[in-house]
């Protein structure tokens, strides 16, 4: 028994859990896999003395959350490093984009690759200087983010605020037209290439733009030593404060009565009573019709759930590499993360071959250059290098010349693997040559390190603006409740969604706090009910 039964120990699952002992609640953690941190985990490999993240890396909105940053990681053993620069995107003719915490370096660089660049990213940051501390506030929140939106719309005023909302919808690539002449365009817009979305989708430049701008601002951080430094200082942090964490439990139902969440069910039939709320860090599909039987929800939810869509599938390469990346452009080298790909056109090609269900032949690769950020993560001499690009859910036909069918199988995966070698060699001849050894994750083993990476996918859900915001998961209040009052959904398909800030867990474990009274909670569950009715 517990006050709380947190189902998942993914990285939004450990902060609700953090956050609800800080109240002084009775917190029990229940996770399926042998160790917990779902898509935050790392381990040995892919030679000797290496180290690799099994799914995320690096970190700039960790750096920027405050629920996070509330939690003061730092002193249950989370130590934080950056490389030299922060990103970089080497081009076909060798020169590179360069983004470095020194805005004055950046603005260097890009202004020799572009008359007027380097002012232009001097213009995007002095908004974000402007207005970002307010922005993370709304997007951190549950809806409606009233005080935030407050302070937004008084610092920009009526007419900023058009213009900010016309800036915020557009397409990466018009805004690389209005704003560039020349690629340094291409930091922001393979930024918005971190999620599901074309250069031409609608809400891309704002994507690109947060995330650039908070490389700026606070770099791309890796956890020294692994992705797992980063869990292991939750899990150090929850136990430290009264917290429990059980690893290799599966709950396979959330048990209702009365249309309240009163206890979990694990595989081996213990029913677990959770006295105030149940958090669920799984995906929304999981959850309900999974974990809650239809009986117990909304007919609406069950029709809204079938339009559910999931973001690409992905398939990611771990690299021991001898010596250092042979990048054509030196100063790519001094960068944690990379961006690989031609340019704008090149990025287009790759995002429409995906949604016509092809395997891109020219793919966009995010790229890490881990011991360039952290020593610790090969020996000296070496460099730690991992790449992931994606790929269609659901593939009808390759548009390369290997016959790529989607199975994904050992030989499928190597094959692909070798196609994204094919594209870092564009940039850095003779890498292949300098590999000692590597090991492919597809779809299937990326599901297989945490189970809401469902098919590979990596955010909880798409990206695209029909499931973001009061759509995301499905239409409706863009908050944690569910129609079961003392059930709470804590998972990227929450808003605000994917990657590692931990606001999805936070959400929901200050719902649960402010809901702590029945009446509260059936109230709010009530009205979750009636808007999925």
């Amino acid at each position: 028994m517990a006050d709380a039964v947190v189902i998942g120990a993914g990285p939004n699952g450990l902060v609700a859990a953090n956050l609800l002992v800080d109240a002084g609640w009775e917190v029990l953690v229940v996770e399926e896999q042998p160790e917990p941190g779902g898509a935050v985990k790392s381990d040995d490999g892919p030679a000797d003395g290496f180290v690799r993240d099994l799914c995320s890396a690096f970190y700039p909105l960790s750096a920027a959350s405050a629920p996070l940053q509330s939690l003061e990681l730092e002193k249950h053993g989370l130590t934080w490093r950056h490389a030299p620069h922060v990103l970089a995107h080497p081009l076909p003719d060798g020169r590179a984009a360069i983004l470095d915490r020194d805005i004055d370096v950046t603005v260097s660089g890009l202004e020799a690759l572009g008359a007027g660049d380097g002012e232009a990213w001097r213009r995007l940051y002095g908004l974000w200087e402007r207005i970002g501390s307010e922005l993370l506030s709304m997007l951190f929140v549950p809806f409606p983010p009233v005080m935030a939106a407050a302070k937004l719309a008084a610092h920009l005023g009526p007419t900023g605020l058009l213009r900010f909302g016309r800036f915020a919808t557009l397409p990466v690539r018009r805004l690389a037209e209005e704003e560039f002449s020349g690629p340094g365009s291409l930091l922001v817009a393979g930024c918005a290439l971190h999620a599901d979305l074309m250069p031409e989708s609608a809400g891309s430049s704002a994507f690109g733009w947060l995330l650039s701008m908070l490389g700026q601002q606070v770099g791309f951080p890796v956890p020294e030593g692994g992705a797992g430094q980063l869990t292991a200082s939750l899990v150090n942090r929850l136990q430290d404060h009264g917290g429990r964490l059980v690893c290799g439990r599966r709950v396979e139902e959330v048990v209702v009565r009365n249309w309240r969440a009163v206890a979990v069910r694990v595989a081996d039939g213990e029913e677990i009573d959770a006295t105030q709320a149940v958090l669920a860090d799984v995906d929304a599909p999981q959850l309900y019709g999974g974990l809650v039987n239809w009986d117990h929800l909304p007919a609406r939810l069950r029709d809204d759930l079938r339009r559910f869509q999931w973001d690409y599938s992905t398939v990611k390469v771990d690299w021991a590499v001898d010596g250092a990346v042979p990048w054509t452009a030196p100063e790519v080298g001094r960068a944690g993360t990379v961006h690989v790909s031609a340019g704008m056109d090149e990025m287009t090609q790759y995002t429409a071959q995906i949604a016509m269900g092809r395997v891109p032949d020219r793919p966009f690769l995010l790229l890490g250059q881990m011991t360039t950020a952290d020593s610790t993560r090969s020996p000296a001499g070496t460099e730690a290098v991992w790449a992931y690009t994606h790929v269609p859910r659901s593939v009808r036909g390759d548009a390369g010349d290997a016959g790529l069918s989607g199975r994904w199988d050992a030989g499928e995966t190597e094959r692909f693997a070798d196609r994204i070698q094919e594209q870092i060699e564009r940039y850095a001849p003779g890498f292949t040559g300098r590999v000692r050894a590597r090991e492919v994750s597809g779809p299937g083993e990326l599901h297989g390190h945490d189970a809401n990476l469902v098919g590979g996918a990596i955010n909880g859900g798409t990206t695209s603006i029909h499931q973001q915001l009061v759509f995301r998961p499905t239409p409706g209040t863009g908050r944690p409740e569910t129609p079961i009052a003392g059930l709470y959904l804590a998972s990227a398909s929450a808003h605000p969604g994917g990657a590692v800030h931990g606001a999805c867990g936070a959400n929901a474990a200050r719902a649960a706090i402010r809901g702590r009274q029945l009446r509260t909670q059936t109230a709010l569950a009530g009205l979750t009910r009636w808007l999925m009715r």
